[in-house]
């Protein structure tokens, strides 16, 4: 276990009038972010360039990982004009492509899919050149409940399997790593994306807690297996001390290494890096890939 983070960890504090632009518009639309949430160590950073990671379906989760800053709690309802001010927040913040997450919502019928569809629907009604990147529950592998989602047509969908399957009894409790690849193997057979092409499938992990180099290349294939195009790889930090420990502080020449043997898989893009997070650069990664997939379409 580690409680000393090194040198390369070390976040630079940034002053920017954006940052309370940000914050007022988020407040006043009464919006939740997992930057904020979720501890995110790069908040400033996006903050400052004016955008954020919106988090639909209320700040309170009802699963309890042991990795997470969100509230485990019972859940709040449902604000139906949510998806209309994250549409707003998107207009005002001049964003060209948008990410948007939740808290799981076991305790919903639908887990929240029709929420998200809206909340998909109303952003592209006033923003329509914003692209669309939703980060999603595993919806307790209910089929349907991801189809509503992949119906309403976002430009990437996300679900992070976050550590290798022999961690899941610690770090993730009520999720199942079999049930996640099935997720994301499910959103490769759905049909075209706003651009034309099929939507872009992204799933995350994070290093430190404890797995072994030999897990994490297996973990890659896996997602390759299940047709991911997108990976992000960042270091875990525990947000408390009562949440799981960090085990290893994992050196930026790892990052490194996993990053090219992931490349090597055929990985449409992969973001490894000690500070990357789901969200980090998103818009770039997006225009990245458009890039390469129309390169090799036909």
């Amino acid at each position: 276990m580690h409680n000393r983070k090194p040198e390369w960890l070390r976040i630079k504090i940034r002053n920017n009038p954006n940052l309370t632009d940000v914050t007022n518009t988020l407040k006043r639309l009464s919006l939740h972010t997992v930057c904020d949430e979720a501890g995110c160590p790069n908040k400033m950073e996006c903050f400052s360039k004016k955008t954020a990671t919106f988090m639909i379906l209320g700040s309170r989760c009802t699963r309890n990982c042991t990795f997470c800053n969100v509230e485990h709690n019972t859940p709040s309802q449902v604000d139906q004009l949510e998806p209309h001010h994250v549409a707003e927040a998107v207009r005002e913040m001049g964003l060209k492509h948008v990410v948007i997450t939740s808290v799981t919502r076991d305790d919903l019928d639908d887990g929240g899919s029709h929420h998200f569809a809206e909340t998909i629907k109303a952003v592209r009604a006033l923003n329509n050149i914003t692209t669309i990147e939703v980060l999603i529950p595993d919806f307790k592998g209910v089929h349907e409940q991801l189809d509503v989602v992949i119906r309403a047509n976002p430009d990437i969908i996300n679900h992070n399997v976050e550590t290798v399957p022999r961690l899941y009894g610690e770090a993730r409790p009520q999720a199942i790593y079999e049930r996640s690849l099935e997720l994301l193997k499910r959103i490769k057979s759905s049909g075209p994306g706003s651009k034309g092409s099929r939507i872009f499938s992204k799933s995350g992990l994070m290093l430190g807690l404890g797995e072994t180099e030999s897990e994490v290349l297996k973990l890659l294939e896996d997602l390759k297996n299940a047709e991911c195009d997108i990976i992000t790889i960042g270091q875990y930090l525990a947000p408390s001390v009562r949440h799981h420990p960090v085990i290893e502080y994992i050196h930026p020449e790892k990052f490194e290494f996993y990053r090219i043997k992931a490349l090597e898989m055929g990985f449409l893009n992969v973001a490894s890096a000690p500070l990357v997070r789901s969200s980090y650069l998103a818009e770039s990664v997006y225009n990245e890939c458009l890039k390469k997939n129309q390169a090799v379409l036909p």
